[in-house]
């Protein structure tokens, strides 16, 4: 495969951003567009030389690989529509909302054999990137992701917008199934829940609170982690990792030091994106599969039930006592 043919579903945000990082990948050509507002599409068509369309499915035949940065719900039938002709997918977090429409788009890539990959930003993170060389096992994890408010995104709570990129990176690293979910949230300036926090207990002993919001004032991404061998914080926004040592030095005595780790620099959408071109190249699995994002909405699903079952809960103690 000489030239990738490029294609880009949804030309909002995020999908501008796609083009921006496809148009510097030499052999990748953009070749058309989609996008429900007829504008949008044309403007950027106009921008990169190449076709516009408001209907998807007018890219099929088209491309050999496509972003998807439509809205969360378009996710399913778009990119379905997508790997049933055997073009390769990148759709962006969450990869769906439901399980069944998840597995559907993993069994679909895997019968025409394309390449499905989740578009989890934050695995590309120098700062994540450094710290998997580095990290062992994780006893603690305490992650904080808080936003001011968008008109974006709402489609979904605030678990499946931000939280999901914190529940990926740490599956990730434990590496364990979720023995106890303890949740709570409340909504705040839209239908959906905007401010959660969750409490997860691990098969291996591992404990992690995670606390996610898109009505803050300021914004804050930010992940911990706690083990025998140490102490890592990430601040996903500045691309730093802080990561500190335990040692016994020769007179017997536990020393904290700090590890010189090297974090190169680099745009993580920009990584991301030509991983995915490479994965398509040379026929390999991508760095982030459908079956991980899968995972990462069945942990997202688990809690926004937990915290719907917490919330019932409160409301009939509420309603007892108002009888009392």
């Amino acid at each position: 495969m000489d030239e990738l043919r490029i294609g880009v579903v949804g030309i909002g945000h995020l999908g501008n951003y796609h083009l921006r990082k496809y148009a510097l990948i030499p052999n990748c050509r953009i070749v058309a567009v989609a996008d429900i507002v007829a504008e949008r599409a044309q403007r950027a068509a106009a921008q990169y030389g190449c076709l516009a369309f408001k209907d998807h499915r007018e890219l099929l035949g088209r491309v050999d690989a496509v972003s998807i940065a439509t809205p969360t719900s378009a996710h399913y039938e778009t990119a379905l529509t997508f790997l049933e002709a055997g073009v390769s997918t990148l759709v962006e977090k969450p990869i769906t909302t439901t399980l069944p429409e998840a597995d559907a788009l993993i069994a679909a890539a895997e019968r025409n054999r394309a390449v499905l990959q989740v578009g989890f930003i934050e695995r590309f993170n120098p700062a994540i990137v450094a710290l998997a060389g580095t990290i062992q096992r994780p006893l603690f994890i305490e992650a904080h992701r808080l936003h001011p408010f968008f008109e974006r995104g709402l489609d979904v709570d605030v678990i499946l917008d931000l939280m999901i990129h914190d529940l990926d990176i740490i599956l990730h690293f434990v590496k364990s199934p979720v023995a106890a979910i303890d949740a709570v949230g409340v909504s705040v300036l839209s239908d959906q829940v905007d401010i959660a926090n969750v409490r997860l207990k691990f098969a291996s002993g591992c404990v992690a609170n995670i606390t996610a919001s898109r009505v803050t004032g300021k914004t804050m991404q930010k992940i911990r982690f706690f083990g025998v061998d140490g102490y890592h914080a990430v601040d996903f926004s500045k691309r730093d990792l802080v990561s500190l040592g335990r040692r016994t030095s020769d007179a017997g005595k536990v020393e904290i030091f700090n590890n010189a780790v090297e974090v190169m620099m680099h745009d993580p959408l920009e990584a991301e994106i030509r991983a995915f071109v490479a994965s398509v190249r040379d026929g390999v699995a991508p760095p982030v599969t459908g079956r991980d994002g899968r995972d990462a909405l069945a942990l997202a699903l688990n809690i926004s039930r937990e915290m719907k079952k917490a919330q019932d809960e409160l409301l009939l103690s509420l309603q007892g006592e108002d009888r009392e």
